[in-house]
């Protein structure tokens, strides 16, 4: 096979958070393995977030002590300021996804942080690892997501220089894998290569990761766009569900198995099994009453 990309499996967490049904943590554990089974190596699996204001994502903590440890997995769990990180710590989790947000207005919304505020808060949670750094139980891995990058529901356009500024705050403080998000999927292909190109500059040395939504249908073309510009990462969700309860207008990722797809048949390699795949698609599409949303899970991969 050829380049290999990885995709990062977002289904349970990104995924699972903007649907109406509310599934238990032993369903949205079985959904982890039955991805896990189907070839994903790294999935978010948790959110540590209040259930107040996502109730879809309680139970974080049962979630993780369903799902025994597994060789050669990852299981991640996304926080949004240091009360989660500091429950993540007490779960088993193998990475830890720190969220932000490239505007004020999306910040103040998610999290209620602007900018400057989400730095700090990734400042301390950073300082915080380096004096624990060598201790028993190391902390796990950590990554930033940065939302809104293409457009902010509240604060309209977001600029290349918006990006790159905060990509390189971000790589200052330690960070080492960052990820550039279309929220509310409003990307184009062209776009996606300008801001990878002054991402890459502004932290040459941090590995970049894409999330795309595909609310417009371009979800797919900016994924190409991305892996044209170099990027080896991206993450994606089982049938194309998620979205953001805190971005008006927000839908689904882009579809993993529409993703794989899209990559095999050109001659790339993902490790995913597709017929493993459509098959949790439609698992879930029945789990929250929303069968067959993706194409793959409506007309099959081919050959057949």
């Amino acid at each position: 096979m050829g380049r290999f990309i990885q995709i990062v499996e977002v289904g349970p967490r990104d995924g699972l958070q903007n649907e109406k049904a509310v599934l238990t943590p032993a369903v949205r554990a079985d959904f982890v393995r039955r991805l896990e089974a189907a070839g994903a190596k790294r999935i978010e699996a948790v959110s540590f977030v209040h259930p107040k204001y996502v109730p879809q994502m309680a139970g974080a903590e049962e979630v993780m002590a369903a799902l025994p440890p597994a060789k050669g997995h990852s299981r991640i769990g996304l926080v949004l300021n240091g009360k989660g990180y500091d429950r993540a710590l007490g779960t088993a989790v193998d990475e830890v996804n720190v969220a932000m947000s490239a505007t004020d207005g999306f910040g103040l919304k998610n999290q209620g942080l602007n900018v400057d505020q989400q730095v700090q808060m990734l400042a301390d949670i950073m300082a915080g690892r380096r004096n624990a750094e060598g201790a028993p139980g190391a902390a796990p891995k950590l990554t930033a997501t940065l939302s809104c990058v293409w457009g902010c529901p509240f604060d309209g356009e977001v600029s290349v220089e918006q990006v790159s500024g905060l990509v390189a705050r971000i790589a200052a403080l330690g960070v080492e894998e960052i990820a550039l998000a279309d929220t509310i999927g409003v990307g184009d292909p062209w776009s996606v290569t300008k801001k990878v190109e002054a991402a890459r500059k502004a932290a040459p040395d941090a590995t970049l990761r894409l999330h795309f939504h595909d609310t417009r249908n371009t979800g797919l073309a900016n994924a190409y766009a991305g892996v044209e510009a170099g990027i080896d990462i991206l993450d994606a969700s089982v049938g194309g569900i998620g979205g953001c309860p805190f971005a008006p207008g927000a839908t689904g990722n882009i579809a993993t198995e529409d993703l794989v797809y899209m990559l095999e048949r050109a001659g790339f390699s993902t490790g995913y099994d597709l017929d493993q795949l459509i098959e949790s698609a439609r698992w879930i599409g029945d789990q929250i009453n929303k069968p067959r949303l993706s194409a793959l899970s409506r007309a099959g991969g081919w050959p057949a």
